[in-house]
């Protein structure tokens, strides 16, 4: 599970890179009831999504030139540049380096692993990061797509101190890999990844890529809402065995992420 005890190597935060923020901070608050609050002011263009007043997510424009809309995660950290290194000997590449002063917010840099997917970590200073978690409208998941899952769990153990699981996925349907923090038990489990081929990619060009999973109490009426906002339904809903109610989403401007019910504890599925 995702926690807000800011575990190295477990999600911290997430923020949604726009192409239209006003557009997106209406859809995500009619869906999960999210408030949108500027950081800056109403000039500044970067704020934060709370739920009963915690904040559960970041959004901001889109700054990279022909880049697509995507939630981008970030794994806590407890030294950034120490990370930005190990990610750079483990084949991965830095593409922002370490910014932010030690003693200020927080460091944070953004990554891309060895087979395309990009991800971030966060060093939490006076700012922590997501102050809710696990709980319906709040991030409850992460999941990695790559073309290879066997180079994907070298890098990130190598380079985040990962474990991983492999565990069958329903009706030969191939093999989940289940990712834990370095040193934690089965617990702080928090997210998973899967090989799938190129062509299964397209949303992001047939490169690898992770996306958010939030808990909700009605995948059905959550997916009817993301409907009603303009959004689109992927897959599902649809039950999966031991672990849910489940539909992969997009937001209007093509941002993918999952809603999740989970299933009840002693349920049979």
């Amino acid at each position: 599970m995702i926690t807000t005890d800011f575990v190295p190597g477990s999600p911290s935060w997430l923020d949604l890179g726009a192409p239209d923020v006003p557009a997106a901070t209406a859809f995500y608050g009619s869906v999960f009831g999210w408030e949108f609050r500027s950081e800056g002011g109403e000039a500044s263009d970067y704020g934060v999504f709370r739920l009963d007043g915690k904040s559960v997510a970041g959004i901001g424009p889109l700054t990279e030139e022909g880049a697509r809309s995507a939630w981008m995660i970030y794994f806590g950290t407890s030294d950034a540049d120490a990370t930005a290194e190990a990610v750079e000997r483990a084949g991965g590449t830095v593409r922002v380096a370490p910014m932010g002063p030690a003693e200020g917010e927080g460091r944070m840099a953004q990554f891309t692993d060895p087979q395309g997917g990009q991800f971030a970590v966060f060093q939490p200073g006076t700012y922590r990061g997501l102050e809710a978690a696990d709980t319906p409208g709040t991030l409850s998941w992460t999941e990695l797509y790559t073309t290879d899952a066997a180079a994907a769990k070298e890098f990130y153990g190598a380079a985040l101190g990962w474990t991983a699981e492999d565990t069958p996925l329903p009706g030969g349907g191939g093999t989940y890999v289940l990712l834990t923090p370095a040193g934690r038990d089965k617990e702080f489990m928090h997210g998973g990844l899967m090989q799938l081929p190129s062509e299964h990619l397209a949303l992001n060009g047939g490169r690898p890529y992770w996306h958010p999973v939030f808990a909700t109490a009605d995948c059905d009426a959550t997916v009817a809402k993301v409907v009603e906002g303009g959004g689109t339904v992927q897959m599902g809903p649809e039950n999966a065995k031991g672990v849910g109610r489940l539909a992969v989403c997009l937001d209007p401007a093509g941002a993918d992420f999952v809603v999740l019910q989970p299933e009840p504890e002693g349920s049979d599925g």
